[in-house]
């Protein structure tokens, strides 16, 4: 085994430690407030600041060298040329979590300097599961490998998304009603984060997001791709739309996708 998959070993060991104590953090009877950020829909609990900053502190004594990149407290620059970095956002879902509703999730992943995913970890505190993967490693659930649904058609099966805060993202609504035309059932549940990772799990088979983020959609994106979706675009940008499809509808979905992003009329 080479150095490389023995560090990728070791980060994902304490990635994993991270997670379940994640986890607990969040389960705990939640204290203190809720703060606005940029807006009434964009929140921040005492939980989310209190998990990111444990974070921070053990990925920084473990990895002196990695960066780490977070939802609450920015970017913290890698300390040496060429180094990874981490992604982390400490409650992904937190309006959900704020609320009271259980459906929420820790989700922290490993970058290369150029931005590919080398890990990812997506954690639901609420059922106890933990997605990971492992670049080229395949993905797993609790450590049990898992693969994307092998449906070959929308119709009768589920599409999962998440909207921009409080408004739908560009194009949704077209989506949502060409997939109602092939009676394909959407929801919005409230993490991207652990509504990307059902595709990996094979119980959604697509899922969207209008703007991509790689605190909250990297590791999530990583460990459906290694399940076997197909993602479009292959590789997401900063604030563009991703989509992720089990293989047997890549392509049915794929050209609805494109007809709805070049503002082609749809047909019932």
């Amino acid at each position: 085994m080479s150095d490389h998959d023995l560090e990728l070993d070791r980060a994902l060991a304490v990635a994993t430690d991270l997670a379940a104590w994640a986890s607990e953090e969040i389960r705990r009877p939640r204290g203190g407030g809720v703060r606005e950020k940029a807006s009434p829909a964009d929140i921040v609990t005492q939980t989310d600041e209190t998990i990111e900053a444990h974070v921070r502190s053990v990925l920084r004594a473990a990895f002196p060298t990695h960066g780490i990149e977070g939802e609450e407290y920015g970017t913290h620059e890698p300390a040496t040329p060429n180094a990874p970095y981490w992604v982390v956002d400490p409650v992904d879902g937190t309006t959900n979590y704020a609320h009271g509703i259980g459906w929420c999730s820790f989700s922290l992943g490993l970058a290369a300097p150029d931005g590919t995913p080398l890990l990812g970890l997506v954690a639901d505190p609420w059922r106890g599961e933990t997605f990971t993967a492992i670049r080229g490693r395949g993905a797993h659930l609790n450590g049990v490998p898992i693969r994307a649904a092998a449906h070959t058609t929308l119709t009768g099966h589920l599409f999962l998304t998440e909207w921009a805060a409080h408004a739908h993202w560009p194009g949704l609504d077209a989506l949502l009603a060409a997939l109602s035309h092939r009676h394909c059932t959407a929801r919005v549940m409230g993490s991207t984060a652990l509504s990307l990772a059902q595709v990996a799990a094979g119980r959604a088979t697509v899922a969207a997001v209008g703007e991509f983020h790689a605190v909250d959609g990297l590791p999530a994106y990583l460990i459906a791709v290694e399940a076997g979706a197909v993602a479009l675009p292959g590789v997401p940008a900063y604030d563009e739309p991703l989509l992720l499809a089990a293989p047997g509808v890549a392509e049915e979905v794929g050209e609805l996708w494109r007809s709805i992003q070049n503002g082609e009329p749809q047909k019932p």
